[in-house]
């Protein structure tokens, strides 16, 4: 009798899951087929094919997939190969704390790609819950001040370190990768800046006032230690993370993936100073062959304006981790991350590390997310293209999110010296 098992049947999205079938005759041909419906109803798909062994098992710890959407050896091949139905739609989970996503595997006979997938006949079939937020994790709306974000906090008394959590240019409140922080032992507050409830509609300026409201106010909870705080960003979200390790002694330790390290588009003010940007080069502009936009020639760095937006990085207190897809058709964040950790090293700082992906897009998210190779945004008129190659963007996001937690702990959890 053919078997297809999965464990565990729930967890976290950022943890992987064993695959096996057994039953098959020897040598069969089968194909394995995932899906998941998100908030939206929108459906993802994907598939592989896999030939058994002699005893007519499958094990994709160690098989290789023949075909499909991905080849060779990858246990978590299902899951971050899974396509929009739709194109230009980016997976997201927007309830975090109240349903997982659910994916269906199904074991299915060989299909041709001529046929019907729908007439395809399931042998067996099983559905895993993927949950963003583990037992015992807490979600805190913030509405306190000028403050507008969802603080998560660990099961515990803690304390525990404290992480402020950016996205960029979309606006609104993102809060899938605090609630896997918090359910990896991290306060995180999911901060939004514009586009969400009585926050502007649109961003004009970047009032570090607001930031290091924040800042403060995480290292004013209970269950939250000092002395330092983290900031975890992407996208413009990271131009701020940058400029918040400049000015805020608070902030000890950043991340930043795939954004600039010079102020582009909208000045950012801080106690009564202006700081003026570069603007747009909109000029390098350009446009994908499937007519998705792509954003990355807009940051070439044109006349003076450019050395006097460049944030002086240098006198942060903190430690700096730079992610970088280098296929990121949005931001060119391998040019920018090496002029910064270049500039560092002119003034004798050792204080960075830089992580640099071949093949990987703009939109690098926990372990195991699908690639986003482009989606819609609301402030764009066409989808942009994010970029990112399937395998290598996986491979990227499952060594970076280990990185991101070590260096979290390394640089915010205090050192416990013995007293004997």
């Amino acid at each position: 009798m053919v078997q297809l098992t999965v464990t565990p049947l729930s967890a976290l999205v950022d943890e992987p899951v064993h695959i096996r079938i057994t039953g098959l005759t020897p040598f069969q041909i089968v194909t394995l087929q995932a899906s998941l419906k998100d908030e939206k109803e929108n459906m993802f798909y994907s598939h592989a094919y896999y030939r058994a062994n002699k005893v007519g098992e499958v094990d994709l710890e160690h098989d290789s997939a023949l075909g499909g959407d991905y080849v060779g050896v990858h246990p978590m091949g299902l899951f971050w190969s899974l396509k929009p139905e739709k194109l230009s739609i980016r997976l997201l989970k927007r309830d975090v704390m109240n349903s997982p996503f659910q994916v269906q595997i199904k074991l299915c006979d060989l299909m041709s790609p001529l046929g019907n997938q729908a007439t395809s006949i399931s042998k067996v079939s099983l559905t895993l819950e993927r949950w963003y937020v583990a037992p015992g994790v807490t979600r805190i709306q913030v509405e306190e001040g000028h403050l507008r974000g969802a603080l998560f906090l660990p099961s515990g008394e803690g304390p525990f370190p404290g992480v402020i959590d950016l996205f960029g240019g979309s606006g609104g409140l993102f809060e899938h990768r605090s609630s896997l922080l918090a359910s990896r032992g991290f306060a995180s507050l999911a901060l939004a800046y514009w586009g969400y409830k009585d926050l502007p509609s649109q961003l004009q300026k970047i009032d570090l006032e607001y930031f290091e409201e924040a800042s403060n106010f995480l290292l004013r909870h209970p269950k939250i230690f000092g002395p330092g705080i983290g900031v975890i960003a992407t996208s413009k979200g990271a131009e701020i993370a940058l400029s918040m390790a400049v000015h805020l002694k608070q902030v000890t330790a950043t991340i930043l993936i795939n954004g600039p390290t010079s102020i582009y588009g909208f000045p950012h003010i801080y106690r009564g100073h202006t700081y003026q940007p570069i603007p747009y080069s909109i000029q390098f502009l350009s446009t994908s062959a499937l007519g998705f936009i792509e954003f990355h020639g807009i940051y070439k760095e044109i006349g003076v304006e450019a050395s006097q937006s460049f944030l002086p990085i240098e006198k942060a207190h903190g430690h700096f981790l730079f992610i970088v897809g280098e296929d990121d058709k949005n931001t060119n964040s391998k040019e920018q991350a090496n002029k910064a950790t270049e500039w560092l090293k002119r003034h004798g700082k050792n204080n960075w590390t830089l992580l640099s992906y071949s093949g990987a897009g703009h939109l690098i998210e926990p372990p195991y997310s699908p690639l986003c190779w482009a989606s819609k945004n609301p402030n764009v008129y066409t989808p942009l293209h994010w970029g990112g190659e399937v395998i290598a963007h996986a491979a990227a996001q499952e060594h970076s999110w280990k990185e991101i937690q070590k260096f979290l702990r390394k640089h915010l959890i205090p050192m416990v010296t013995s007293q004997l």
